[in-house]
Order: C-alpha cells, then structure tokens, then sequence
C-alpha cells in the first residue's frame, strides 16, 4: 500500500513538472495589476489576451507596430496626466490626426484604423480585467473581432484619467490599423 502511494505521489509529482502551468497556456501578466507588473509585461499580456481572443474566433493575430504604439502611449499619458478620459484630445484631437502625426499612413493607399480605451483601478487595471470589459461592449469588441486589422499598438499609463480615481490604476489605449 505504502509503495503504491508513494508510485502516486511520483507520477504527480512528474504530471505536475511535465503539465505546462496556467501561465503557460495563457497570458502571462493577464491577472497582474499594474503595482505588480512593469509596463512591457503589461503590454505583452494586453497584446496576447487580444491575440487569443482572435484566434478563438478564426482571426489573425495581430503585430505591434512603433508608430500605432507610440500614439497610444502618448494619448494614454496625457489622458492620465491632464485627468480626461475621451478618443479626441482635449484640444480637439481626433485618434487618427494623433496616429496620423507618427505617420503611420503615410504613403498608404487605403487604411483603416480604429481605437479602445479603458480605465480601471485596483483589480480592474488588470490585462485580463480591461478585455472582459472590451469584450462585453459592442463597439470595442467590433474593434477586437475586425479581421481587416492587422497591427496595433498598445498604451499604458500607471494611473487613472480621473481625480482619486484610486491606487493601483491603469489607463489603457490600443490603435489598431491596416494599410496598403
């Protein structure tokens, strides 16, 4: 008995090194909220939760592209620094003039680019948080399953667009785009 428990505790003990962990099979830094993740790892998990949810519906994965990223982190700061939380700038700004201006489409012959925000404090600031609130709301989910896209670029300010909006917080801004 004793030697067909300890048989048990070893082929575990194998099934659980063996066995690829949850992290492994999902997105790492998914659950992490931004006090305990660095901004890479909170894009990386934002991008693969993105990219999962497209495969899941037959979609292809999409690539981060500099310029795309560089007008989503640039809109993300100012929402969270100026305390705003809207796709035009306070000045009036509209997504595409921003994306526009890191010329992006330059010398495309035809685009398309789109645009999701979101904010959330404490455990809504999490990766895996902000895409269940993207995927229940029709227009940001539209964005998300829109299989003309083909790159993105991925924002995160480390603090909310509202006053007190509380601690720890993440303000989120994905550029989506295709171009020929």
């Amino acid at each position: 008995m004793a030697t067909r428990a300890l048989i048990a505790v070893a082929a575990l003990a194998v099934a659980l090194t063996v066995a690829p962990s949850a992290d492994a099979r999902g997105c790492t830094a998914a659950n992490a909220t931004t006090a305990h993740a660095t901004k890479r790892q909170i894009v990386r998990a934002t991008l693969c939760e993105l990219n999962r949810t497209r495969a899941h519906h037959g979609l292809k994965r999409l690539r981060i592209n500099k310029r795309l990223s560089r007008a989503a982190r640039r809109h993300a700061r100012d929402m969270a620094r100026r305390n705003y939380f809207s796709h035009d700038t306070l000045g009036g700004g509209s997504f595409v003039e921003r994306i526009r201006r890191t010329g992006y489409l330059r010398n495309a012959h035809s685009w398309i680019v789109g645009e999701n925000l979101a904010w959330g404090s404490k455990a809504f600031c999490r990766p895996g948080s902000i895409m269940r609130m993207w995927m229940n709301s029709p227009g940001h989910r539209a964005n998300i399953l829109n299989g003309t896209y083909r790159e993105i670029g991925i924002g995160v300010a480390y603090d909310s667009p509202v006053p007190h909006g509380g601690h720890p917080a993440g303000t989120y801004a994905t550029d989506f785009g295709a171009k020929r």
